[in-house]
């Protein structure tokens, strides 16, 4: 079995964990990858007509219902998404009240901003609660370390949905954060759907892998099918990055895909949030929701990364969590086996 920093520490069985992928729920998913011996994620879910605050809590509470393993969760911290200000105030809030919920919550991971004011909040208030925060680009994971983050998401431009303007590989990235930061705890995220890719992550000093893409085509996961269907025909050449919500966002080519726009500069972006009204919020978020909740893969946005080229059809959690792990620490003893 695989041993590592995050398994040892977190109480997992196996390194692998399920990436966020908010605004969409993956609350089922969390469950079902953390029984598997992973650990799964709960997203920053944000769809309409919700109460995004009290909807987290209720998330919150079917985990624990439905599973005595750790998972963890993701807030998102942009400027944008105001309700953050609430989340990382009543999650320690909530822990602190629900015994179940204060030992089997041991992993907070916050993106799309900066870790600074939560980190020095959850310190104070959930200090057991381990606190990582994405990280894109080196001079961004610099500034991680100096929040006093205990561990880093290094997350590469192959992934699906959100990337940054660096556009940095995780096969480069990794390595980079490994080098600079080896007392830190480390999870690659960006480009992993395989076995192979387990290894190399490992490999290359992560203590963990994240995936979406492969988790969303999983039969537990509550993405529709019509989104599920999408991934397993398409070629890693069938992704492209326009512009997204937070930055740039990595999604499958379609009709809304193509006809949203491509990347802007930085600085562009950030004026078009500065300009954010309410109503260019909500259409942007229909967009996101047509596809997850009525399986409209023309007109709705479809966050898929690269690894889609690596994914051959739809298969259990299990399977991928300890089948997985079983086959990439094979690959390793093997590699080890032919050093002499």
């Amino acid at each position: 079995m695989i041993k590592t920093r995050i398994t040892e520490k977190f109480g997992i069985k196996y390194p692998i964990i399920s990436a966020p992928m908010g605004p969409f729920y993956t609350t089922e998913l969390a469950v079902a990858v953390s029984e598997a011996g992973g650990l799964g994620v709960v997203s920053h879910a944000t769809l309409r007509g919700k109460n995004s605050v009290k909807d987290f809590k209720e998330q919150l509470d079917y985990v624990v219902e439905h599973t005595d393993k750790p998972f963890g969760i993701n807030v998102r911290v942009a400027r944008i998404q105001t309700d953050h200000r609430v989340l990382i105030r009543k999650i320690p809030q909530w822990r602190k009240e629900n015994p179940k919920l204060r030992e089997q919550l041991i992993f907070g991971l916050t993106s799309a901003g900066g870790p600074r004011i939560v980190g020095k909040m959850w310190k104070e208030k959930a200090p057991d609660m381990y606190h990582f925060h994405v990280g894109p680009a080196m001079w961004l994971i610099d500034k991680i370390v100096e929040s006093g983050c205990v561990g880093i998401v290094a997350t590469g431009t192959e992934g699906g949905g959100h990337q940054s303007y660096e556009e940095i590989t995780t096969l480069v990235l990794v390595q980079q954060v490994a080098q600079k930061y080896p007392d830190k705890l480390l999870v690659a995220c960006g480009g992993f759907a395989s076995p192979e890719g387990v290894a190399a992550g490992l490999a290359m000093g992560a203590d963990a892998v994240a995936m979406g893409t492969r988790f969303i085509a999983s039969n537990q996961s509550e993405f529709h099918q019509n989104y599920k269907d999408l991934i397993a025909p398409a070629s890693a050449r069938d992704t492209i990055l326009t512009t997204g919500g937070f930055g740039p966002i990595r999604l499958l080519k379609n009709k809304y895909c193509l006809e949203h726009g491509q990347v802007v500069t930085k600085e562009e972006k950030i004026s078009q949030e500065l300009a954010y009204n309410m109503e260019g919020y909500l259409k942007d978020l229909i967009a996101y929701e047509i596809v997850y909740t009525k399986g409209d893969t023309v007109n709705g946005a479809v966050p898929v990364g690269q690894t889609c080229g690596l994914i051959d059809s739809i298969i259990d959690v299990d399977d991928i969590v300890s089948g997985y792990s079983k086959k990439a620490e094979e690959l390793l003893k093997k590699l080890c086996s032919n050093i002499s």
